[in-house]
């Protein structure tokens, strides 16, 4: 048992499954995540991903959910415990080794150190106090028994790595607890048009409606940003709510990178499409009808088919890839016949007229519940604030007076730093001879 827990707390052990967890998320980043399955085998039969994984392998290996696969959290567990082992059999010790006070009491044993130096004094222990006063007053912890004295700084350099396995195995910990506790629900939502959503109960906890939504475009037509107008009303409570308060706002405006955060869920302004088109054929008054995705004619092209005749005959598509036109009109054999500005003029088809009046967008919106997000940030605080705390240098100084040989015998450790260590002692041996 001891055998198998040095090996799993082993350091390259722990760098080969941080590099494997750093491949696999790699993989999970390029290749599209949580797809239907339908969408990768359409896409990876003919033409496997990377040239190995077709679309079957990548549902069987389960890289379709990469960061919710069996394989990947038992990765994040296995580092996790490694995690765990190190800190308990080296980490902890060492800063328990740390805190206690080294009694050197012969001069042998200092000049065994890195660093070690004797001084010719005539009073060796009047020096030893001296030593002891200047080390205080640079910020040294200080204890002089007799005639030896010990001092010690930057022992906040020791708590660092522990401080940092623990912020990761809290990182670890909270990622396991978001997939496994956490929901993620992806909708498209028209103005006008609302979601319910329910808490972890399974009771109604707010209902969200849309309002307006507006993409912003540069002078090209390229998308530059996306914005959704959402009212709130929480249904638990069953009134509404004043706007003053953030988290309970009866409305509240989203975009790319500043989502909605209320009661433990977090609303995202993830994507954007063309929900209708409202039309007029003929004399015939304005109908608003539903666009689907053509993914065969491009990306984010949408359109409807109709047909030209009271039979159904000679239809023709209406096809755009903006709310703001224009609606390209093609024929039953591919060939174009035409475009049609929104809110424009009509345009004749076959003998018959057709207008477009307006295109409704659609707000992809992203609703994301995720318990061990708390928990993620706090451990990247922990860790970060052990980072920092890893860069003091641990330095540690040994004195002892030999009153026979009227002598001072000093020596010194540092774990890092040693070079500035080594010109930093010798300016303490001035001081106590000038002194």
């Amino acid at each position: 048992m001891k055998d198998i827990s040095q090996w799993i707390s082993n350091l390259r052990v722990a760098i080969f499954l941080l590099l494997v967890i750093a491949i696999t998320s790699g993989l999970g980043t390029a290749l599209p995540q949580q797809e239907s399955p339908q969408s990768y085998q359409q896409s990876y039969e003919s033409s496997p991903w990377l040239g190995l994984f077709s679309g079957d392998s990548i549902l069987q290996l389960q890289l379709d959910h990469v960061y919710s696969s069996d394989w990947f959290l038992a990765l994040l567990a296995w580092l996790g415990v490694a995690l765990i082992l190190c800190s308990w059999r080296r980490q902890w010790p060492a800063l328990q080794a740390t805190l206690r006070w080294v009694d050197y009491q012969h001069p042998r044993q200092l000049s065994k150190l890195a660093l070690a130096e004797t001084m010719i004094s005539n009073d060796p222990n009047g020096s030893l106090q001296r030593l002891g006063e200047l080390l205080r007053e640079q910020g040294w912890q200080v204890r002089i028994i007799e005639k030896r004295l010990a001092a010690r700084r930057g022992i906040a350099g020791r708590v660092g790595p522990l401080l940092v396995h623990t912020g990761l195995i809290m990182i670890m910990i909270g990622a396991v607890w978001g997939v496994l506790g956490g929901h993620r629900l992806e909708r498209f939502l028209a103005p006008g048009r609302e979601i319910e959503l329910l808490n972890s109960h399974g009771k109604s906890q707010v209902n969200i409606a849309l309002e307006s939504f507006q993409i912003d475009r540069d002078p090209v037509g390229r998308t530059e940003q996306y914005r959704s107008l959402l009212y709130l009303r929480d249904t638990i409570q069953d009134s509404k709510i004043r706007p003053s308060d953030l988290a309970k706002g009866v409305r509240y405006e989203i975009s790319v990178n500043h989502p909605l955060r209320y009661g433990g869920m977090t609303v995202y302004q993830a994507d954007w499409a063309l929900a209708a088109i409202t039309v007029q054929l003929g004399n015939s008054p304005f109908l608003q009808l539903p666009l689907e995705e053509f993914p065969q004619l491009g990306n984010q092209v949408w359109g409807v088919v109709l047909p030209t005749n009271p039979d159904g005959s000679d239809p023709i598509l209406l096809a755009l890839s903006s709310e703001k036109g224009p609606v390209e009109i093609f024929g039953p054999d591919g060939t174009s016949l035409g475009s049609v500005i929104p809110g424009g003029e009509s345009i004749n088809i076959n003998g018959l007229k057709i207008r477009v009046r307006s295109i409704l967008p659609a707000s992809g919106l992203l609703f994301k519940r995720d318990p061990g997000v708390p928990l993620v940030y706090t451990g990247f605080g922990i860790a970060l604030l052990g980072g920092s705390l890893s860069l003091v240098a641990t330095r540690q100084i040994w004195a002892i007076a030999e009153l026979a040989g009227q002598r001072i015998h000093i020596g010194g450790l540092s774990n890092r730093g040693f070079t500035a260590f080594a010109c930093e002692l010798p300016t303490f041996i001035s001081a106590i001879q000038q002194s």
